[in-house]
């Protein structure tokens, strides 16, 4: 399961109904955060995420994306937390991140350390997936996020080896569906190939922070399942969006249409459409052919694999 709970969807400045910028994702209970704005903390205990993030990326250092950081690093401390955290941030962020964790002269009792990550590396690399950086355009120093997964094993092919090759149950299947040729009892050697189809795509979800519209992301969001694109402005606002730095809904769309995304969320909400982000979603929808929405905090979206439907027919 990969589940995105969007904690925090406004712009600049949080209103009523929308906190400042932050996004929790749980990968098979892996769990990260994406930007930690002011009250983030909050918004994981009033939406249920918990606090077991083993990793917090920032995308940049202007504060709707920052302040969280330390109410978060104390109230861990408060519950006594011992596991380790990261922090990963743009070049030239260390030394910030690290004043916002012993903010007030606050020292943590677990550890944390910051790391700075420039465009186009791997931020974190695990066996089964990696989340990786790419180039973003805003007013500081600033990178996206992409956690892609590993492609996982074909679909073995039950039907034809207990049919047509006359393969005994047991563990010989289990051997061919990790890539080991078998041989029988009967001296007949079974290749893989025979019985296991090609190696099937994982996910991606790619978060941008604040970006005006960029080839990098692009290409970062290359088929992704899920991108979650700044989309501050109204397209009547463009000329505000390049004075800023940011994107429209509507070019936040087009991205989506060129790296061809299959959803996208709109986010970090302009305080001047407190209550009109429909009207974005509209505009959006009609240059991206996929899902788009303009999810409110709290909001919650499951991420499944590409092939989701045809795994619900087989037994691999």
């Amino acid at each position: 399961m990969i589940r995105v709970t969007f904690l925090g969807t406004s712009g600049a400045v949080p209103t009523v109904e929308r906190a400042p910028s932050a996004l929790y994702l749980n990968r098979e209970g892996d769990e990260f955060l994406f930007d930690c704005g002011e009250g983030t903390q909050r918004q994981m205990m009033r939406f249920g995420t918990g606090f077991g993030i083993s990793h917090l990326f920032v995308t940049h250092l202007h504060g709707d994306h920052v302040l969280g950081i330390p109410g978060l690093i104390q109230s861990l401390d408060f519950n006594d937390r011992e596991e380790p955290l990261a922090i990963h941030g743009p070049p030239g962020s260390k030394r910030h991140l690290t004043d916002l964790v012993h903010a007030a002269g606050h020292d943590p009792g677990f550890p944390v350390t910051v790391h700075e990550v420039r465009p186009g590396a791997v931020a974190l690399s695990r066996e089964e997936y990696e989340v990786r950086t790419f180039a973003t355009e805003h007013r500081t120093s600033s990178v996206g996020y992409a956690l892609v997964e590993a492609d996982r094993k074909g679909r073995f092919d039950r039907e034809k080896a207990e049919q047509e090759l006359d393969i005994p149950p047991g563990p010989a299947y289990g051997k061919l569906h990790d890539g080991q040729t078998v041989e029988l009892d009967d001296g007949r050697v079974i290749d893989p190939a025979q019985v296991v189809g090609p190696a099937r795509p994982g996910r991606k979800v790619v978060y941008t922070g604040d970006t005006r519209p960029v080839d990098a992301t692009v290409e970062a969001a290359e088929n992704a399942d899920l991108l979650v694109h700044d989309a501050t402005f109204l397209d009547e606002a463009s000329d505000r969006a390049r004075q800023t730095a940011h994107s429209t809904a509507v070019e936040a769309a087009q991205i989506a249409q060129r790296a061809g995304a299959k959803r996208l969320a709109l986010t970090h909400l302009s305080s001047r459409y407190a209550g009109r982000a429909r009207k974005l979603e509209r505009e959006a929808g009609e240059a991206f052919d996929g899902e788009v929405w303009f999810p409110d905090d709290g909001d919650e979206v499951d991420v499944p694999f590409p092939d989701a439907d045809a795994d619900a027919d087989t037994d691999a």
